[in-house]
């Protein structure tokens, strides 16, 4: 799908293509019928002017009578044309819309998420190969484009059956034209088939013309548009951040100078679609009043045809040219429909780029990263591992020879903000792009990367303690003891509920409920190699002891790397430490040592307290150590 025509025809040649094809043959069947009700159409028009013209002529003896059934058959056509064919085809050709985009929605929806990372992949290339506003191509632009792609299709067919039924109807009444009598009978349709011919496509040309400024404007319509809503979003999302730094201001200037790009480009584009529709208006007039009435004028004059076939004629050719005009009239729709489908094939060109995502990276940059399993006896194995920035020539930020985590380890990391910790998280993960190494998981071990800042889909309580697995996994009974274990008991019974008192789970969870929601996770998943990334930053000192205590009370053998902003990591209520091991950068380099011992949680308690004064001398209580 990453060319225009493979892009219209996956459809059609894909599982469901019965239903593409069933579809599309309804429609082509229905276009044809309302052509041929257009000749039907015309007939009935001529038959009334006909009727109105010898109204008081005295042959004829049923005046009224004639006058008001050829006014009921062409009241009747018109139903049946507009109110019946068109109708039928308009719902059969949305119901193909609808299947059309739903099914390029799902295709787009699988390519992006699956377990390649694609739709990460697809954001983080080099500045000139990520696709913006990817949410816009794949809910907006799709739309446009099966819509437009439909509405062209609908309007070629419209084009073929008028030429067929119309054409043959004119030249079934074709006659003699005054100086054109070596064409003999065929004159009048020779000369409407020229007329339409020279009329129709110079207009046609203009309006290509046209509709390539109005493409180019639509684009970059859905850019701007795309830019400010993006900033929106993220506005909104962070709204508290900007009211407690009471950042108004600078906001409603970003939006501002954002909103410039959209009046700029949209006063442009209403110029020309100005320019457009009266150049529309001047080609509908001329096309209905002078092209289609004038090649019969002569015969009418000439006395080879009688009002009755004049008025006919030019009906006929009015239809025929209003359906040959039908790319003129759509004009717009079909510049709209190329830049949607320009924005869908750039999507759909990203996805392909990254299918192999070491190979993509190569090419802004060095990413020679090699992923290994070993048996999980060895845990985690890093070897020679060096990350980089975008660039062929940049200097690693952060080296190290090599590094084990053994299983059951808990290692603590830390340095200085910018050092590169949730770099090398990412490293060992495969989201980080740039560098190269070696890095070896312990085989048949499950995963699991808890980040800072925890997002929560609208789906139900069971779902987002469920993810990243199905809630059919589990049941209601080991989701509510999870619960529970990590603080949230007080849900339990909404766990079938998305929402509470009309809140989302997102909106009703404090930022340190969504981390003990975290902890909920990892207790039901029960991973081998557990990555938390600042994933207590929301929490108090006792959240995060017993953040720490739930996983390591229910989580045996869990290999454990965890960031934190606190200069030492956090001990259990006993004194005992969580943590086996210290990972330092600093300098550009990482170095693991075993954490040192501390005192005992006693000594620490009695040193902390203000000492007792009696008589000048210092008093101290007498402690009885416990040997280890």
């Amino acid at each position: 799908m990453r060319n225009f025509w493979g892009l219209m025809r996956a459809y059609w040649f894909s599982s469901r293509w019965k239903e593409a094809w069933a579809l599309t043959l309804v429609i082509a069947l229905l276009t044809a019928l309302s052509s041929k009700a257009g000749v039907w159409f015309a007939e009935a028009s001529g038959e009334l002017v006909n009727s109105i013209a010898f109204f008081h002529d005295a042959a004829n003896t049923t005046p009224l009578a004639s006058l008001l059934g050829n006014a009921g058959m062409l009241v009747l056509l018109v139903l049946l044309k507009d109110a019946g064919i068109t109708g039928a085809r308009t719902f059969v050709s949305s119901t193909l819309h609808r299947k059309w985009r739903g099914w390029l929605d799902s295709r787009f929806n699988e390519a992006l998420l699956d377990s390649n990372h694609t739709h990460f992949h697809a954001q983080h290339g080099a500045d000139t190969s990520v696709p913006d506003n990817i949410d816009q191509r794949v809910q907006e632009s799709i739309k446009g484009l099966t819509g437009g792609a439909i509405g062209l299709a609908m309007g070629v067919m419209a084009v073929a059956s008028s030429l067929f039924f119309v054409g043959q109807k004119l030249l079934s009444i074709s006659t003699e034209v005054t100086g054109l009598e070596f064409l003999g009978h065929y004159g009048s349709a020779v000369l409407t088939f020229v007329a339409v011919a020279i009329y129709v496509p110079v207009n046609t040309w203009i309006a290509i013309k046209l509709g390539g400024l109005l493409e180019r404007l639509s684009i970059g319509m859905q850019k701007a548009e795309g830019s400010y809503r993006g900033e929106l979003t993220t506005f909104l999302r962070r709204s508290f951040h900007v009211a407690a730094s009471r950042g108004e201001r600078v906001q409603k200037e970003m939006h501002e100078r954002l909103y410039v790009d959209i009046d700029s480009t949209w006063a442009r584009l209403n110029k020309v679609h100005a320019g457009y529709t009266s150049f529309e208006l001047v080609y509908n007039f001329v096309g209905a009043r002078i092209v289609a009435y004038g090649p019969g004028l002569i015969p009418f004059i000439n006395h080879r045809i009688d009002l009755k076939g004049y008025i006919t004629g030019a009906e006929l050719v009015n239809s025929l040219i209003s359906q040959c005009s039908w790319f003129i009239h759509v004009m717009p729709a079909i510049a709209t429909l190329r830049a949607n489908t320009k924005r869908v094939m750039d999507l759909a060109e990203a996805i392909e780029n990254v299918q192999q995502p070491a190979a993509f990276y190569r090419q802004t940059g060095q990413s020679d990263f090699r992923y290994a399993t070993q048996n999980p006896v060895f845990g985690l194995t890093i070897q020679h591992l060096e990350l980089t920035h975008q660039g062929h020539e940049t200097t690693p930020f952060l080296a190290t020879e090599r590094l084990r985590f053994r299983r059951g380890e808990w290692t603590f990391l830390k340095g200085e903000s910018g050092c590169g910790k949730t770099s090398l998280i990412k490293a060992i993960n495969g989201l980080w792009p740039y560098g190269k190494g070696t890095i070896v998981f312990p085989e048949g071990v499950k995963t699991f990367y808890a980040a800072q800042e925890v997002k929560l889909p609208q789906i139900s309580l069971k779902e987002l303690v469920c993810l990243p697995g199905s809630a059919e996994d589990h049941s209601d009974t080991r989701v509510a003891s999870a619960l529970h274990k990590a603080g949230l008991g007080e849900f339990i019974e909404y766990l079938g509920e998305t929402s509470r008192e009309g809140k989302s789970w997102d909106q009703e969870l404090s930022g340190g409920q969504k981390q003990k929601l975290v902890v909920g996770r990892i207790l039901l998943q029960q991973p081998g190699l557990l990555f938390l990334d600042e994933a207590t930053a929301a929490l108090d000192p006792d959240g995060k002891t017993a953040f720490h205590q739930a996983i390591k009370d229910n989580c045996p053998n869990v290999t454990v790397i965890s960031v934190m902003h606190e200069p030492v990591p956090p001990r259990s209520l006993t004194g005992e430490e969580f943590y086996h091991s210290v990972l330092t950068i600093a300098d550009g380099a990482a170095s693991k040592k075993p954490l040192q011992p501390t005192l005992p949680a006693e000594i620490t308690k009695i040193l902390a307290r203000p000492p007792a004064m009696d008589d000048g001398w210092l008093r101290i209580p007498r402690v009885r150590l416990k040997q280890k």
